[in-house]
C-alpha cells in the first residue's frame, strides 16, 4: 500500500504516484517484486528482502537515485525474542518498508501511526524518517532507566549477601540484553550516518537537521547502553569479590578450628605411645585428666581466638 500526504494519507496506486508530494509506502517482500521494477530498484536488494538478516550491521547501498538498507529491530518488548526486520528504499520524496519479517504487526502499526502525523504543509521525507524512526525508539529511554534501577537493586542483592546460584546467569542474560541494544543503536547510526553524507542528493539540505537530530538521540540511547554494559561488568567483579570473600571466611574458619583441635593431636599422639613409666596410666583419675587437659586447652585456645577475633 501506498499514501500520498496530502490534505491526509491518500492511499494511491504504485503506478500512479505524483513525486511532488511526499509519498510512503508499505509493502511485503512479495509486492516488493513488481513494485521494485516500476521504481528500478536492483534485484540484488529485492533478493535481500525475501529473507530476514540476523545481523543488525548490514550497511547501507547508496545508488543514483535512491538508498537501500535493511533495518533488523529490536524493541525493548521484543529484545529477548524474534527481531522485526523491515528493508528501507529511500528515493526523492518517497520511502518505502519493506516488512521482511514483523511477526506481531508492531512495525506495521509504527509506520501508519506515523504517516498519519503529517499533512502536505509539514511533511517532508526528512521528518517522516525522523518521526518514523523516532516512533521505533520512542520506550527505549524508559526501558533503559528500567534496566538500571534492576542493575541497582543487583548491587544492593550483593552487598547484603541476597544472592543465589542462577545470579550469574541473570547477569548473563543483562549483558546479552545490552549488547543486543548496543548492535541496534549502531546499526541505526550507521543508517543515519549514510542519510547525512547525502551522496545521491536525495534530501534537501536545509531539513537534514532532522536526520542529524535523530542520530544524536540514537547516540545518547548507545552511550547509555554502554554505561549499563560497564556497570554489570563492575557488578560481575563485585560478585567474584564476595564469592572470594565469602570463601576466605569458610577458609578462615576452618583454619581456627584446625587450629584449636590441633593441641589434641599432640596429647594423642604422648599418651599414645604406651610407656610404662607414664604415671596417669597407673593413675585411677588418669583418664578423667586427659579429658579434662583437652577440654582445657580446647577452651583456652577458643577464648585467645575469641579475643584476637580470628573468627
Amino acid at each position: 500500500m501506498f499514501y500520498q500526504i496530502k490534505e491526509k494519507p491518500e492511499e494511491v496506486e504504485a503506478g500512479f504516484i505524483d513525486y511532488s508530494f511526499v509519498t510512503v509506502g508499505y509493502v511485503t517482500s512479495e509486492e516488493l517484486q513488481e513494485a521494485g521494477k516500476l521504481f528500478g530498484f536492483s534485484q540484488s536488494t529485492i533478493d535481500s528482502c525475501k529473507v530476514a538478516s540476523k545481523y543488525f550491521r548490514s550497511g547501507v547501498e547508496v545508488y543514483d537515485d535512491y538508498t537501500f538498507t535493511e533495518l533488523r529491530i529490536a524493541s525493548p518488548t521484543a529484545v529477548k525474542d524474534n527481531a522485526d526486520c523491515v528493508a528501507l528504499y529511500i528515493k526523492k520524496n518517497l520511502l518505502i518498508v519493506v516488512d521482511v519479517e514483523d511477526y506481531d504487526g508492531s512495525t506495521k502499526d509504527v509506520f501508519m501511526n506515523t504517516v498519519n502525523k503529517f499533512t502536505a504543509e509539514n511533511a517532508t521525507l526528512e521528518k517522516v524518517i525522523y518521526s518514523f524512526i523516532d516512533a521505533l525508539i520512542i520506550n527505549d529511554f524508559k526501558f533503559i532507566e528500567d534496566k538500571g534501577n534492576e542493575i541497582t537493586e543487583l548491587e544492593e542483592d550483593v552487598l547484603r549477601g541476597n544472592t543465589d546460584d542462577s545470579f550469574n546467569m541473570e547477569l548473563l542474560s543483562l549483558k546479552k540484553e545490552l549488547l543486543t541494544l548496543h548492535n541496534y543503536y549502531e546499526q541505526l547510526l550507521d543508517i543515519t550516518d549514510a542519510f547525512e553524507e547525502n551522496e545521491n542528493c536525495i534530501f534537501d539540505s536545509e531539513d537534514l537537521r532532522y536526520i542529524s537530530n535523530i542520530g544524536l538521540r540514537i547516540t545518547r540511547l548507545r552511550e547509555d547502553v554502554d554505561s549499563l554494559s560497564s556497570s554489570v561488568t563492575h557488578l560481575q567483579d563485585a560478585y567474584s569479590s564476595y564469592l572470594d570473600l565469602r570463601l576466605n571466611h569458610t577458609m578462615k574458619f576452618f583454619t581456627v578450628i584446625t587450629s584449636i583441635f590441633f593441641p589434641l593431636t599432640v596429647i594423642v599422639g604422648w599418651y599414645g605411645m604406651n610407656f610404662n613409666s607414664m604415671p596417669e596410666f597407673k593413675w585411677k583419675y588418669g583418664y578423667i585428666y586427659v579429658i579434662s587437659l583437652s577440654a582445657a586447652v580446647i577452651l583456652l585456645l577458643a577464648l585467645i581466638g575469641k579475643k584476637k577475633k580470628w573468627f
